[in-house]
């Protein structure tokens, strides 16, 4: 072979080297910068949340925690509720007797005040009523 041929080849093969010796060391540089701008950007990502969680913590603080207070103080205690006005009394052979099977008996408690019905609101004082009626439509009154 001639030796312009052979210097032509040698001139070729460095060139190959130093085309990939520069793309690796470009791979390298990218590595490095795209490390660096991920650490940045973790850093700066914490010091984004950490100020939001400073900021809604301020705002929770300042605005929401006093409205909350001043609902809890405005509700009643549970223990101030009469929860008697939600019981119902059944009629029975010894309360309200002459109510068993009365279609106009109510039978509620309001205030821990028994309303017996409409009629007789505290209820007749004895085995029967003149008002009683059956549920079924019969108006024979049991004893």
């Amino acid at each position: 072979m001639e030796e312009w041929q052979k210097s032509f080849f040698v001139v070729i093969e460095t060139v190959v080297s130093e085309v990939e010796q520069f793309f690796v060391e470009v791979g390298e540089e990218l590595t490095e910068v795209v490390e660096s701008l991920t650490k940045f950007s973790e850093g700066l990502a914490e010091e984004i949340q950490l100020a939001l969680i400073d900021e809604f913590d301020n705002y929770f603080n300042d605005v929401i925690e006093p409205i909350i207070d001043i609902f809890i103080e405005a509700e009643p205690e549970v223990e101030e509720v009469d929860l008697s006005f939600v019981s119902y009394v059944e009629p029975s052979a010894t309360q309200q007797p002459a109510c068993q099977g009365c279609r106009n008996y109510h039978g509620h408690v309001y205030g821990g005040n028994l309303l017996v019905c409409g009629m007789h609101p505290l209820g007749v004082e004895s085995n029967s009523c003149p008002d009683w009626e059956s549920d079924s439509g019969d108006d024979v009154n049991l004893p």
